[in-house]
Parts: C-alpha cells; structure tokens; sequence
C-alpha cells in the first residue's frame, strides 16, 4: 500500500513498566495564530492498540500541510487502570506536544515515552 505525500504517526511507551501502552487516546489539532490569539482545530483523533500504537496514521494521503500541531496524550485515563500504589501519584492528565510541520511530504513520527513522574518524547522514523 503506498502513502501519498506525508503522514503524522505516534506510538507510546510506558518506561515504567517497559510495555507499550494500550488505551491511550490521542487528538491532534491544528494551531492559527492571529496576534496574540491562538485558535485550536482538531483534525484526527485515535486510541492506541495493544502495540502502543495507532491502526492508521493520524494524517496521511495528502492531507498534512505545512502547519503547527500539537498531539494531546490522554494518559490520565491509562494510568487510571492501575492502582495508586503501584503508581505513586500519576502527575500527568494530557500530555501536550507541539511541533512544526515545514515539508509536507516528509513522515513526522512523534513517540511518547510515559512515566508517572515524567516523560520524554524525540522526532522518530
């Protein structure tokens, strides 16, 4: 199956417990600027399988344009399905990412590693 143009793909990590994270629900939005607005529009939307990762890309086939998104990681709800003890306190409710889309054909691969007390996250393959 050939991709045309480029794509948004994410997966994420819990190095917590070195497994992928089932679950986790993800929105990705567009960002304008007008001034000192900002105006959000989301664009796509999915929920990670047992692999940590999505079914499909987030965008692909000519629909990601040069632009600023950001992915917002639902990951309250997935630490909800273990026990505070196990967890100490979950710090995170929605991780927030932002980056800046410059070519269009390119593939934009943004993982999420996920800890209760931290995370981190890299430009991908």
């Amino acid at each position: 199956m050939s991709i045309s143009g480029g794509r948004i793909t994410t997966h994420v990590l819990d190095t917590s417990k070195g497994v992928p994270a089932a679950g986790v629900q993800i929105e990705l939005y567009t960002l304008k600027r007008d001034g000192e607005q900002e105006s959000k529009t989301k664009v796509a939307e999915s929920v990670t399988n047992a692999d940590g990762r999505l079914d499909a890309p987030l965008l692909d086939g000519g629909k990601l344009e040069p632009a600023i998104y950001e992915l917002q990681f639902h990951v309250e709800s997935y630490y909800a399905q273990r026990s505070l003890e196990e967890l100490g306190q979950a710090l995170w409710t929605i991780v927030p990412i932002r980056f800046a889309v410059s070519d269009a054909s390119s593939h934009y691969h943004i993982p999420l590693l996920i800890a209760p007390g931290g995370y981190s996250t890299y430009r991908g393959s």
